[in-house]
């Protein structure tokens, strides 16, 4: 097997996407409150995100990704990276505080005229510590915990979060999980792996996982490569998961296609594209011109897609779907190469327990094996470092076998 050149996958990847934000790009953007939102930046035009407040897109065009910026105005200002600092430990406790309804003297109303004054969000802060009449008594970690609410609450700041695999997952698990088959970013990562996905691979992908499997597979292709998805839309899907990865579409193009379960089978008889205009269509408008020019190049492509997928020695075949295992197997597993890899995911177990019952009876299959993915996050902090309270149950069930 050929090792490809890390300098060389590199640099593709930054050909494949842009380092840089561009007009047209969907931005992620990490609020004070930790929540990430996704936001259409285009030139000239005014984006809002929410209590926040509101810029000018054109203060974020040609910046690089993961600078945190605040908003004064309608302007944006560049906030230095933020160090962390180790809490000393006193002899405070929290068990005499009472936070009553008097505790804090500042009222909202105080507030909100400070806010429109254009009073700075760490004065509002600073203010409501001096006023706060526990402040002294709470503990280091305590007061730690009290200035990030608050920060959370009143800080007009937010950080840019570069368009990666595991960034985009992450938000998508967080935002709706089962628009993604539950795959969280730890899932995602074991496909790749026992999928063996690389530069230069030629792979299958049956994703209703809202285009989180194609997403990753392009993005570790980095534009060397070769990737047909099978979907059951006429037209290529939109996968809403891959507009947050800013990927350049001409090289899209080039190494992806898209198939539907219909074009997919052999016996299917395409409808073939007019290659010469009939003497009936001469002195036809342009736009009917352009518009024949169009079906006839969409019908070349899904005539090369066929090709292609029916040339087979595919290296592996990647599957998450609501459709039976099984039949896609059936149907598909006769275009993968001899020592490729199949790799099923599914959000329950069921399905994937009598896939692999059958699968063992085939002598074409190699070690079917299911596992399942665990995850405990972490908060590491100075003094604080300790698994987060809740984490998510499971981020689903993957099977996987080699075909002989």
């Amino acid at each position: 097997m050929d090792i490809p050149n890390c300098e060389d996958a590199t640099s593709a990847l930054n050909l494949f996407k842009v380092t840089t934000i561009q007009s047209g790009h969907t931005v992620l953007l990490r609020l004070p409150s930790g929540e990430t939102k996704g936001f259409k930046v285009e030139k000239d035009a005014t984006v809002s995100i929410g209590r926040v407040g509101s810029f000018r897109a054109n203060e974020l065009i040609g910046h690089p990704y993961g600078l945190t910026y605040e908003i004064r105005g309608k302007e944006l200002t560049v906030q230095p990276p933020r160090t962390l600092q180790e809490v000393e430990e006193t002899d405070a406790t929290n068990e005499l505080i009472n936070d009553g309804e008097f505790v804090q003297p500042l009222t909202l109303s105080e507030i909100e005229g400070l806010k429109k004054s254009g009073v700075h969000a760490s004065d509002i802060i600073k203010a409501q510590i001096e006023q706060h009449a526990n402040y002294s008594m709470k503990t280091e970690y305590s007061k730690e915990k009290y200035k990030q609410r608050k920060e959370a609450k009143y800080s007009k700041t937010f950080s840019t979060v570069e368009p990666t695999i595991y960034n985009v997952c992450d938000h998508w698990f967080k935002k709706d999980q089962n628009r993604i088959r539950d795959i969280r970013p730890d899932t995602l990562s074991q496909i790749l792996n026992l999928a063996n996905v690389r530069p230069g691979g030629r792979y299958i992908a049956v994703d209703e996982a809202s285009g989180l499997l194609v997403s990753a597979i392009l993005e570790r292709l980095g534009g060397e490569g070769r990737l047909i998805s099978i979907c059951d839309v006429d037209s290529p899907p939109a996968y809403p998961v891959m507009t947050l990865m800013n990927f350049r579409k001409d090289v899209v193009t080039k190494i992806h296609s898209s198939l539907n379960w219909a074009t997919a089978q052999e016996d299917y008889a395409p409808v073939t594209a007019l290659t010469q205009e009939s003497s009936s269509e001469v002195g036809k408008s342009e736009r009917h011109r352009i518009r024949l020019d169009k079906r006839k190049n969409a019908a070349d492509t899904l005539l090369n897609a066929r090709e292609e997928l029916f040339a087979g020695e595919y290296d592996a075949l990647l599957i998450a779907s609501d459709y039976d295992p099984l039949e896609i197997l059936q149907n598909l597993i006769l275009y993968v190469a001899g020592s490729g890899s199949i790799v099923v995911q599914s959000p329950f177990s069921q399905p994937l327990t009598e896939l692999q019952s059958k699968l063992r009876l085939d002598p074409s299959y190699l070690a079917p094996s299911i596992t399942e993915s665990w995850l405990r996050r972490y908060q590491v902090l100075p003094g604080r470092t300790h698994p987060t309270m809740n984490t998510s149950g499971s981020g689903g069930f993957l099977l996987h076998a080699i075909k002989v």
